[in-house]
């Protein structure tokens, strides 16, 4: 069939040449936001159902006080395994969603696959960077003045055990999102940090409590120790000359960020074990550490994860100063930020009120979590840019550099923050 050309369209009573559908202007809000009006109600949703779940694992945390202080250095650990579970499992959203987006996608239980060898990687790399942790723990914590901490086979055991736990739940829920998103047409990249740091704040307060139970028996942590080092080297070993080239991409490119960015986590733990006595007698300060990070961390995930894959699409080019797309993507950051961090300081009163935890008052709460929160996601949205622009400048995959950077820097400014605002109140 011929197509006509515009000079020999029929025309009279019956035909006209204006188009018979008007084209709609964009809404207000998304001409403001960037994203469309589906995706920030995806967001919003993630990040209110993130900040339940990071008030529930802050619950948790202030409940845990007699175990924080009886195993010195538990509490640096804290940040850092939550922090590395977001790098880790955020980073291989992003992959996937970058995958669903190009139309590459597809779940498969091979191993030769590309899903497949995204998950075998993620395992690995939970493993190895738990016993990096909990190195990093040992050697860091008298460096920033922390000089009581358990021993380092302890440190080891409660990192990997705890790693391996979270892992088992964490793939499924990423895969179950990736495979869902697919389906039904959704934006992974709204969703994924969100419920990746929602998920994995419930998940590894837990792990690393049924972990620290291991500590009472001593024979059985220093042989478990020296067989999840041996585990970590042989996994490495094996995964650096595996026939899976993605796999072995993955592990190539990920291990240096997220050993780079595990230093930032530790030191961002111990920022926070130095205040443990403020904590304790503030319990309810406590329950706003996972949520506040939580936040300002899924903020920079979302960021990350559009930037990323509009960088792999060529909607957006790695310029000094954003262009318009980049730049409705960091307002939407901001403008999602506010109403969730004030949520957070509501929500841990309100966790303080039921669990009879210790507070300041709600007023001090929303305080501290407004101003520490706003400062960590400012920071996570130029994090976000520029360093998934830099990513892509450097010829690497911005999706396993991009949500690492973000989630690591803004672990440790958002735990300064934190610490600052509670000095400003008075508190400390």
């Amino acid at each position: 069939m011929r197509l006509l050309p515009r000079s020999e369209w029929p025309t009279g009573r019956g035909y006209r040449e204006r188009p018979r559908f008007r084209v709609r202007r964009p809404a207000r809000v998304r001409d403001l936001l960037g994203p469309d009006n589906i995706g920030i109600r995806q967001s919003l949703v993630a990040l209110g159902f993130s900040s339940l779940t990071a008030v529930v694992a802050g619950a948790l945390l202030a409940a845990m006080t007699g175990t924080l202080e009886r195993y010195p250095g538990l509490l640096v650990l804290v940040p850092a395994a939550i922090g590395m579970r977001g790098n880790i499992f955020g980073a291989l959203g992003s992959r996937l969603a970058t995958s669903i987006h190009a139309g590459t996608f597809r779940m498969s239980r091979r191993p030769e696959t590309l899903v497949m060898q995204n998950v075998i990687a993620s395992g690995v790399l939970s493993l190895v960077t738990a016993v990096a942790l909990a190195v990093l723990t040992k050697v860091l914590s008298p460096i920033f003045g922390l000089d009581s901490v358990i021993a380092v086979s302890d440190l080891l055991v409660l990192s990997a055990v705890g790693a391996l736990l979270s892992f088992l739940v964490l793939i499924a829920v990423t895969l179950g999102m990736a495979a869902r998103s697919a389906q039904r047409g959704w934006d992974l990249d709204d969703v994924n940090a969100p419920l990746v740091s929602a998920v994995g704040d419930v998940v590894t307060l837990p792990a690393l409590l049924v972990a620290s139970l291991l500590l009472e028996i001593d024979l059985l942590t220093k042989t478990l120790a020296v067989v999840l080092v041996v585990a970590a080297g042989v996994s490495l070993w094996w995964g650096r000359r595996t026939l899976l080239s993605l796999m072995r991409q993955v592990l190539i490119e990920s291990l240096p960020i997220l050993l780079a960015t595990g230093i930032l986590l530790v030191i961002a733990g111990v920022v926070i074990e130095h205040e443990l006595a403020a904590f304790a007698a503030n319990r309810a300060m406590l329950v706003l550490v996972p949520a506040c990070l939580a936040t300002a961390g899924a903020i920079g995930g979302i960021l990350s994860g559009r930037l990323s894959s509009k960088f792999h699409l060529g909607v957006i080019e790695p310029t000094a100063i954003p262009g318009r797309p980049a730049r409705r993507d960091l307002i939407a950051g901001l403008a999602f930020a506010l109403p969730v961090l004030l949520l957070n300081g509501f929500l841990a009163h309100l966790a303080s009120l039921i669990f009879g935890f210790e507070s300041p008052g709600m007023a001090s709460l929303v305080w501290i979590s407004t101003i520490g929160g706003l400062i960590a996601t400012v920071l996570a949205g130029a994090i976000g840019y520029y360093g998934t622009a830099l990513a892509v400048r450097a010829g690497v995959d911005p999706d396993t550099y991009g949500m690492p950077l973000v989630t690591s820097s803004v672990d440790l400014g958002g735990a300064a923050a934190l610490v600052l605002t509670i000095g400003w109140l008075g508190l400390s």
